[in-house]
């Protein structure tokens, strides 16, 4: 290949990269859910006639674009060449073929250009309700949790199935959301798809094969390449997170060779009895992000570049978690994996990971109603927050930050304006972040209040509260997370629970871990952790031993 046609094929790549991210804002821009809208909890990407993903949106999270990865191919098994129609719409909720949990809605559009298919648009958005209990730990089983959709069409050569929207509208307690959601989703690949035509009518080329395996070939020799620069071994780590009534051990053996990365999970405790067992596709997901975020991150997504990253788990483990278990809030444990592999990798790259942060969402679901049985509006209302995340070797750890989900902020402003809620507090929660060389992230606090008339049950989707993010090399531990009303009654950090009229929910998420000795920590950081707020004087003296008075004295002269 000529140095002309490689120009030329990178600039097709960053094109086609641009296509998928006009594809993911489109999906923002048009959904109905607050969480795609608002905290872009979504991803799309663009495959070739095999199912392999070519290019991601940079707009999305991993648990759905890793997840989306494999995902595709599910689809391809269920659809023979013949049923691939122009104009078709595909869909699924299949936590085991899909993105882990019934409340993603998986979208894949079949893509022709001349009359001949050249590869498929797919995407993923969370939807703020599947029906069954809602969105909680507190399901037995799938049955449960919700309305199960199967591989299917929802729209066969253009025309759209009514008969699966008729099940959707008597099952869902926010129809016009969630079928607006699947609109909205059709809409995103048929944008990419117009897009994709606009940049072969213009580059001259007639289809995807040649740029996708000039992507896949520098994608998988860039890994390799990065891979092979590590030291070959085997390589263990363990932590243990709240679960749901007892904690969990998550362990991991990393094998590193000449062919890639193997992350096995054996060991890892069996499945819980609640909604927190994660399918091996989320657990493969997260772990492949984790791995490629430490050895990879500059190299872009796609079924090359992760390829040399594998995952095995034994069957009916908590992160191979097996139909039909509850796995409604998968992302509480899947979330963690990052952690587990950086553990594990800290030991072949010593000092080039972060310390454990908070790493699940702090999310929470409210469904509210008029207080004492009066009449009004009801409404089902869900808010993504975030602890800290962990020091860094040479940086402080990231306030109130989701990593490594990569969700936005929700603004209070919007959720409120989704139902009849009050928000009179959100702010960082001072002292939350761990000591040590480098300063875990803080927490935030959380004041939360039904509206004057209403009262709510609210679904607890937090971890960190009883087994705090723990630091690295000498780091000290992030603060532990804690649910409470206002009045002092202490809640349960999972599960759905009544919050009476009158009373505040109070939520204080947990923060990142430190990194390195509190020893080692300048006295010019220590003093600027003082003043704006993040630490106390009391903690200044207990974590680091420093008189804050000297502290000050020292700035002064």
């Amino acid at each position: 290949m000529s140095q002309i046609e490689e120009i030329r094929r990178q600039v097709m790549w960053n094109r086609l990269i641009s296509v998928v991210e006009e594809q993911a804002l489109t999906l923002i821009r048009t959904a109905f859910s607050t969480s795609v809208r608002e905290a872009g909890d979504l991803s799309a990407g663009v495959f070739d006639p095999e199912g392999r993903m070519i290019a991601q949106a940079v707009t999305g999270t991993p648990g759905h674009v890793n997840t989306m990865e494999a995902a595709v191919r599910n689809f391809l098994d269920v659809f023979p060449e013949e049923e691939r129609l122009e104009g078709d719409d595909w869909i699924t909720n299949d936590p085991w073929l899909g993105t882990g949990h019934l409340h993603d809605i998986t979208m894949v559009s079949p893509s022709f250009y001349k009359g001949r298919l050249v590869g498929y648009f797919a995407c993923t958005a969370h939807v703020v309700d599947v029906g069954g209990r809602g969105f909680g730990a507190d399901g037995k089983s799938v049955y449960e949790e919700g309305i199960q959709i199967p591989i299917m069409k929802f729209a066969d050569a253009g025309v759209v199935n009514r008969e699966l929207l008729r099940l959707l509208e008597v099952n869902l307690r926010e129809p016009g959301q969630v079928i607006g959601d699947c609109y909205s989703l059709a809409a995103c690949n048929q944008v990419g798809h117009r897009r994709l035509v606009d940049m072969l009518d213009e580059s001259g080329m007639d289809d995807l094969s040649g740029l996708a395996e000039f992507i896949f070939a520098r994608s998988e020799a860039a890994t390799m390449e990065r891979i092979n620069a590590l030291p070959a071994g085997r390589y263990e780590n363990a932590m243990r997170v709240d679960g749901y009534d007892e904690p969990l051990d998550l362990k991991v053996a990393l094998t590193i060779g000449n062919e890639g990365v193997h992350a096995d999970y054996e060991g890892t405790s069996g499945e819980s009895r609640w909604g927190i067992n994660v399918p091996l596709i989320y657990a493969k997901a997260y772990t492949a992000y984790g791995l490629k975020c430490a050895i990879a991150p500059d190299i872009p997504n796609n079924t090359a570049s992760l390829a040399p990253f594998t995952v095995s788990a034994p069957p009916g483990s908590i992160v191979n978690a097996q139909r039909p278990a509850p796995v409604a809030l998968r992302h509480v444990v899947g979330q963690m994996l990052p952690d587990v592999v950086f553990g594990a990798l800290e030991q072949a790259l010593p000092g080039h990971v972060p310390a454990e942060g908070a790493s699940s969402l702090w999310n929470v679901h409210f469904s509210l109603r008029p207080a004492g049985g009066g009449q009004g509006r009801r409404a089902e209302v869900l808010m993504f927050n975030s602890g800290g995340t962990g020091a860094r070797p040479e940086l402080d750890g990231l306030n109130a930050t989701a990593f490594p989900s990569g969700v936005m902020t929700m603004p209070i402003e919007a959720t409120e304006h989704t139902g009849p809620i009050v928000f009179w507090r959100k702010e960082l929660r001072p002292g939350s972040g761990g000591a040590g060389r480098s300063r875990g992230g803080l927490g935030q606090v959380l004041e939360i209040e039904a509206a004057p008339g209403y009262e709510f049950d609210f679904s607890a989707m937090f971890d960190r509260c009883r087994h705090p993010a723990r630091g690295r090399a000498g780091g000290g531990e992030g603060g532990n997370g804690v649910v409470r009303l206002d009045d002092g009654t202490e809640l349960k950090p999972k599960g759905w629970q009544h919050v009476p009229a009158g009373r505040k929910l109070i939520l204080e998420a947990a923060g990142g871990a430190g990194y390195g000795p509190a020893a080692e920590r300048p006295a010019e950081k220590i003093r600027a952790d003082l003043e704006g707020g993040y630490v106390t004087e009391d903690e200044v003296r207990a974590k680091y031993g420093r008189d804050p008075a000297e502290l000050q004295e020292a700035s002064e002269d």
